[in-house]
């Protein structure tokens, strides 16, 4: 999948914008805020209907402006393809169109453009709670498994009444034996396809850990379930959740469930985050969104777009060296790289046909092209 053009208005800080992009390495120079994360942004935006950043479509739109356009030209499965989306700030409305027409629900959407990014906000995953790497597990399988994105919703959407239930101190036990019986059933599918795929990226993040950092740990991920229900069996769910009620409604909210998931991540047989250096700690993330990738390329039989946000901070040259082999790889497609420092590119570049890749400058949200053709 290669993504030749994009247009941009009132998108952030970026004013108007329009790009052609090289169909294998694209490089972003520029001081920090100046708006080389924001187009990367505004390719995740239409990959996955929101922003990477987590905020709301209205801190999306360009500062004094009532409105923002984002518009991508595709080449998917050798087939063009066109998506818009567009925001308005006083009707808080937004519409997402693939070829002209509006998605009706925008789960739809999810897993047409696979794309995996890597941002400084990786690091997380490591440090950060349960919910983090919930949303990193729910992202890599739901672009390639649309049954998986639809038993999430249900879950969700049937946990939300759970909740509200046990905080309005509801009795109904028919009432609850009906929403438990939608969790159970959505809950227990969520949890066999959460073992069986986090086991197949495990063996493919060990693998790219070897190869960023070779000789050096030994690591592991591994899917830690609040519940053992990856049988697929729904009884397992629905017992817990039945035995749990009247805990459950004394603090308030669901206790037990595929919504307390996690995922186990270890460094030479200790967690990561008590263990790792900032070094460590940085190649193991890269090395899950790498895994992500490859995982994505063999279950959509697409080449998701790559993302690298200012990966190569606190790395060392040969990490980052061992990192853009790897990239550079035909298993991988199209990348987008951001950077403020030119020598860093061009020998990102160097290697690369000048015909292969595009440098742009980045300047308050002003895109220019610069010239690659006499790399070193």
């Amino acid at each position: 999948m290669i993504l030749h053009h994009i247009a941009l208005h009132n998108f952030k800080n970026i004013a108007r914008a329009e790009l052609e992009f090289s169909a294998k390495v694209n490089c972003l120079l520029g001081d920090n805020g100046m708006g080389k994360s924001n187009l990367l942004d505004a390719i995740y935006y239409l990959s996955f209907c929101k922003s990477f950043a987590g905020v709301t479509d209205s801190t999306l739109i360009r500062r004094g402006e009532n409105f923002a356009m984002l518009e991508g030209h595709y080449t998917r499965r050798g087939t063009e393809e066109v998506i818009s989306a567009g925001m308005e700030t006083a009707s808080r409305r937004r519409s997402f169109r693939r070829g002209g027409k509006e998605y009706r629900r925008l789960s739809e959407h999810i897993g047409l453009l696979p794309l995996v990014m890597v941002s400084p906000r990786d690091m997380d995953l490591i440090n950060g709670t349960g919910e983090e790497r919930r949303r990193f597990i729910d992202m890599v399988i739901s672009q390639s498994d649309t049954a998986y994105l639809d038993r999430l919703i249900r879950y969700d959407k049937a946990l939300r009444q759970r909740n509200i239930m046990l905080r309005e101190g509801a009795t109904d036990a028919s009432l609850f034996d009906a929403v438990e019986m939608t969790m159970s059933l959505a809950g227990s599918e969520i949890a066999l396809r959460r073992s069986n795929r986090i086991s197949s990226l495990s063996k493919i993040f060990e693998r790219y850990y070897r190869d960023i950092a070779p000789d050096e740990d030994s690591v592991d991920l591994t899917y830690a379930p609040s519940i053992d229900c990856a049988d697929g069996n729904p009884d397992t769910l629905a017992r817990v959740l039945r035995d749990n009620r009247r805990r459950d409604s004394i603090i308030r909210h669901t206790t037990a469930g595929p919504h307390r998931d996690d995922l186990e991540m270890s460094l030479n047989m200790l967690p990561v985050r008590r263990l790792a250096s900032q070094g460590q700690a940085k190649t193991y993330s890269i090395a899950l969104r790498l895994a992500q990738y490859e995982f994505l390329a063999e279950s959509t039989s697409m080449k998701p777009l790559l993302l690298l946000d200012d990966i190569f901070d606190k790395l060392d040259a040969h990490r980052v060296s061992h990192i853009m082999q790897i990239v550079s790889r035909d298993s991988f497609g199209q990348i987008f790289i951001t950077d403020t420092n030119r020598k860093h590119l061009d020998t990102i570049v160097s290697d690369i046909p000048a015909a292969d890749s595009r440098l742009f400058a980045v300047d308050n949200g002003v895109f220019s092209r610069l010239d690659n053709s006499n790399q070193p």
